[in-house]
């Protein structure tokens, strides 16, 4: 007899952080789209929200130590600023494989949430404008909606102005 699909639990890493951190929050999905060229893109499109709301969770090295960037998708990283928020002299992006060894999750569901390992957080200032800001819930397709202020105290994230428009 066939086995029949199971429908995938919101829970993962990211949401569990969220909940034992009893802040208010939700999950929202969308079905991801394998051949999309930026996770972030696609789920401000997905998920009709205006993209600078939307923020995407990037892992570099500052002086050799993983850091993780947290930016809207409508922008880049400044890796200079980013080093200048850290107190370093260089950063760089980190290697794929590095990053999702460091936060136990794969690229493009890298979550700034639940990470395996607690790195270096930053969160681009401009996140602060927004009454609730997305970010990955931990896999491709599903985010977890929350608000600026809690996002930085469950990471013990700084903010700086890290992202280039």
């Amino acid at each position: 007899m066939p086995k029949k699909p199971r429908k995938q639990s919101a829970a993962t890493p990211a949401t569990v952080a969220a909940t034992r951190a009893g802040i208010s929050f939700s999950t929202r999905s969308y079905e991801h789209d394998p051949a999309a060229e930026s996770y972030g893109q696609e789920a401000a499109e997905a998920l009709q929200v205006a993209a600078e709301r939307v923020l995407k969770t990037l892992v570099a090295q500052v002086d050799g130590a993983l850091t993780v960037a947290v930016v809207p998708v409508s922008a880049s990283l400044d890796l200079k600023a980013l080093a200048v928020a850290i107190g370093g002299k260089r950063a760089v992006m980190a290697d794929p494989a590095d990053a999702e060894r460091a936060t136990g999750y794969v690229r493009g569901g890298i979550s700034p949430l639940g990470q395996r390992k607690r790195l270096a957080t930053v969160v681009d200032a401009s996140a602060r404008e927004h009454p609730t800001v997305l970010v990955s819930a931990g896999r491709r397709g599903l985010e977890i909606e929350l608000a600026p202020a809690d996002l930085v105290a469950l990471t013990s994230a700084r903010t700086a102005p890290i992202a280039r428009r």
